[in-house]
């Protein structure tokens, strides 16, 4: 049984109930089967991981205690534009059209147009997925333009609004 207590047994088969993060469960497992006797070969078996991470395991514990066996955040991927650059696009979105910015003729912001505006200052590819994704982070609301003809007639507006409330009257 090694150099462990039935209180550091009692103490990990209750961790080990608790847990509800499947890394650490194993983790847990692994340690409590070593707490228990059992070699690393069979622990692997035992608990389906490799031997060398059963090792590395029961290294973390002798070395940090339980707080080493916790699993840290993932930093994930990192990002194509730095704080202050996404810091630009927010204030140029926010601030500007796009034809302030150099799309002559175009007054919207879109994913494909912010897309195309990053890759031209900053030299980065953005899909428009990433933009969208982008824009969820930095708090950017997207909706799709409505249009709205200039040169519409209003009496015929009206006429059609009557005519319209009309049909709907109809069987």
């Amino acid at each position: 049984m090694g150099n462990y207590s039935k209180a550091d047994i009692k103490e990990m088969k209750w961790l080990l109930r608790k847990t509800k993060d499947t890394v650490l469960y194993r983790k847990y497992q692994s340690i409590l089967l070593h707490m228990k006797g059992y070699n690393n070969t069979k622990i692997a078996e035992l608990v389906e991981v490799d031997r060398k991470t059963v090792g590395r395991y029961i290294q973390q514990f002798k070395e940090g205690g339980l707080v080493a066996l916790v699993p840290k955040k993932s930093t994930g991927r990192p990002r194509f534009l730095d704080k202050f650059q996404e810091q630009e696009l927010y204030v140029t979105i926010g601030n500007n059209t796009p034809e302030d910015a150099g799309f002559d003729g175009i007054k919207n912001w879109t994913a494909k147009i912010a897309c195309e505006w990053v890759f031209r200052k900053f030299g980065v590819h953005y899909s428009i997925n990433g933009m969208l994704e982008m824009f969820h982070r930095l708090n950017l609301s997207y909706t799709r333009p409505t249009y709205v003809l200039a040169k519409a007639d209003t009496a015929k507006q009206a006429q059609f609004m009557a005519d319209f409330d009309d049909i709907k009257k109809t069987p």
